[in-house]
């Protein structure tokens, strides 16, 4: 029996689960588990129906759990997986990890990676410099203005940092019909990012969370990212050319910044035609022992919090998950509902802009209302 199933190419998604795969192999032999791996883009855009055609097995975006939920596309884990299993993982959650895949009543994916934006630092350098890690928004203006601060700038990831920018400023986006999030909180978000994005190279504007993390590690032009979706890899000897230290968030007024919830979830496809061999897999990869273990081992970032509290895991990643999990606990649950995704694949481009070149920040939250009022209607 051949499962087939589709990741994202990275080694936090693809050598991980390709692991504990071949390890579900070797405990059941006839069983084998091959997998697929798409852009790191196409992860957050793809539709999943369409993979689903192709896939008995999908790592999705929690953002998806509502398109799920009334499209039928993957199965409702809960009539699969015991409860008292579910319920582990729940108490065993990272932040709102597992909370993110359940929808309409159901459990549409297991959390089998949690992320959220992090702080990241060349400690070389840091200290080479002289330079202290910024610890409020002033300070990281003051650093930037220096040239030595880097940030994912493509549309996802600002429209991710506007999400947290809000949140930190009181008020959780989309949580009215009417608009995205009021006039005064959107737009003090938006001037902080503009703010920001004045000392901000060009050329992080067309970089995601990796190629940050690439251009930190692999060149010295930058020392500091305040927020980017973490990757314990970074932080692993051995890895890339220069370690990174990852760290919890500088503050605004005296707040944490609550970063946007990212991570991953194993997902069943409804149309597999293997769905009890492929539900007992999600329970083995979800499992404590291989999270914190195999998952690991080869690249994982585990979304079972013993992976995250694990003195093994922490001492061979320089503390990654000790010292950004209060970020993760804080985190800001992004929208579910079904047409969200349009707004997520839109609303980003001009909030980038804005960033990049200035403009009316009026006129930015108008656009984001509309494109918020045509996402609704296809819910």
């Amino acid at each position: 029996m051949n499962l087939k199933g589709i990741t994202w190419d990275h080694s936090r998604g693809f050598t991980s689960i390709v692991a504990a795969s071949q390890r579900y192999h070797e405990l059941n032999p006839q069983i084998d588990i091959t997998w697929s791996k798409r852009s790191l883009q196409a992860f957050a855009d793809e539709p999943i129906n369409e993979l689903a055609k192709r896939f008995d097995l999908l790592i999705i975006d929690h953002p998806w759990a509502g398109f799920a939920a009334r499209t039928g596309t993957i199965l409702p884990l809960d009539k699969y997986l015991e409860e008292a299993f579910l319920q582990e993982q729940a108490i065993n959650s990272v932040g709102k990890s597992h909370e993110s895949y359940a929808y309409n009543g159901h459990q549409w994916a297991l959390a089998i990676d949690a992320a959220t934006p992090v702080a990241a630092s060349r400690p070389d350098l840091c200290e080479k410099l002289d330079i202290d890690l910024p610890r409020n928004w002033e300070e990281l203006l003051e650093l930037a203005k220096k040239g030595y601060v880097a940030i994912p700038g493509i549309p996802q990831d600002t429209l991710m940092s506007f999400y947290m920018l809000c949140s930190t400023l009181g008020e959780d986006v989309c949580t009215s019909k009417n608009f995205v999030v009021s006039d005064p909180i959107g737009i003090q978000a938006l001037n902080l990012l503009r703010q920001l994005g004045q000392y901000i190279d060009k050329t992080c504007f067309s970089m995601n969370p990796i190629q940050v993390y690439e251009a930190m590690t692999q060149t010295d032009q930058y020392l500091y990212s305040p927020f980017a979706y973490g990757y314990s890899n970074y932080s692993r000897r051995g890895y890339a050319r220069k370690v990174l230290h990852f760290h919890d968030m500088l503050a605004i007024n005296g707040q944490a910044l609550i970063t946007t919830l990212g991570g991953t979830g194993l997902a069943i496809s409804s149309e597999s035609k293997y769905k009890e061999e492929a539900a007992q897999f999600v329970e083995f990869a979800g499992s404590s022992v291989i999270q914190k273990g195999v998952f690991f081992d080869n690249g994982g970032q585990p979304g079972h919090r013993t992976g995250w509290e694990d003195p093994y895991t922490n001492s061979m990643s320089l503390d990654f998950f000790k010292n950004t999990l209060p970020a993760l606990d804080r985190a800001f649950l992004r929208p579910r509902y079904s047409g969200h995704m349009f707004f997520q694949d839109n609303a980003g481009a001009p909030i980038r802009d804005f960033m990049m070149n200035g403009g009316d920040p009026n006129q930015i939250m108008d656009s984001l209302n509309d494109l918020f009022k045509q996402s609704i209607h296809q819910n």
